[in-house]
């Protein structure tokens, strides 16, 4: 991070495309769920835990009075953050910009560490809880190895079942190649997942899209509704950068920071499709 070490494809002697690797993705979180930003510091989500009752009433008869038993789920976004340091010289002197760079690639990891908390579990008090923490998913046992859609048409019926529809499944990059590289039987060349028209590169199950994320644990396909999981964004990614703290020794501070917490207000309706890793 400064400018005697930096590569010299930074430096202005050399011009050349800059090639971000890996490349840039959007979070995997925010395409599987709805994302909902807030300008307030605590979102509620109204949540119907049962709804009032109706009954065959004869005519002129009282009708029963029953009423609606009414919950919410509280999401307190809370802060990922990144920062590092870059001598004042490799800030001035580098092009492409090396500040551009260094928060390019700041944002790229926020994106990273909110999928690994979306589909994980939280492990300290800063983290919001995720998936892994959630009481009360639907678990569809796949047996010891992926074989077949069966699982995945089980999950989507006991999804219809709650009232909601997946919107997408989200599985490991090593459990989407071995399903990806299921047939339709015994002899066949024919994929048994099948093409999405309209992303030639991306797969279904069952007319579901399947996405991809690291964060996800192998063994695991999650189910998610998109309008029951919801990315509750405090504010969107920020990149500031600033010289007057590191004023003494001439460097720059560049600093990436997001707010950013979950809501599941319907738990039943995600679904966790798994293998049996004891069998």
């Amino acid at each position: 991070m400064f400018r005697s070490d930096a590569n010299p494809a930074f430096l202005p002697e050399e011009i050349g495309n800059l090639v971000v690797q890996p490349v840039e993705r959007e979070s995997v979180a925010a395409q599987a769920g709805t994302v909902v930003p807030t300008a307030s510091s605590t979102f509620r989500v109204p949540v119907v835990a049962a709804d009032p009752t109706a009954s065959w009433t004869a005519e002129g008869a009282e009708i029963d009075v029953s009423s609606a038993t009414l919950d919410e789920v509280v999401v307190t976004p809370p802060k990922v953050a990144g920062l590092t340091i870059i001598s004042a010289e490799l800030a001035d002197d580098s092009d492409p910009a090396a500040s551009q760079i260094v928060g390019d690639g700041l944002a790229r990891d926020i994106a990273r560490q909110v999928d690994a908390a979306f589909f994980g579990s939280s492990d300290d008090d800063e983290q919001p809880s995720g998936l892994e923490d959630l009481a009360g998913v639907n678990t569809v046992d796949a047996g010891g190895e992926w074989a077949n859609i069966d699982p995945f048409t089980l999950a989507i019926f006991s999804a219809e079942n709650v009232g909601a529809t997946l919107t997408s499944w989200v599985a490991s990059p090593d459990d989407a190649v071995q399903l990806a590289q299921l047939k339709e039987e015994e002899g066949s060349n024919k994929p048994l997942l099948q093409p999405d028209p309209t992303m030639p590169t991306r797969r279904m199950i069952g007319g579901v899209p399947m996405l991809v994320s690291p964060a996800v644990t192998p063994g695991v396909v999650w189910g998610i509704p998109a309008d029951r999981a919801l990315v509750v964004r405090r504010t969107d990614t920020t990149l500031d950068v600033d010289r007057s703290a590191y004023f003494s020794s001439h460097r720059v501070g560049i600093r990436a920071t997001m707010r950013v917490g979950f809501a599941f207000p319907h738990p039943a309706a995600i679904q966790r499709v798994a293998l049996d890793m004891n069998s």
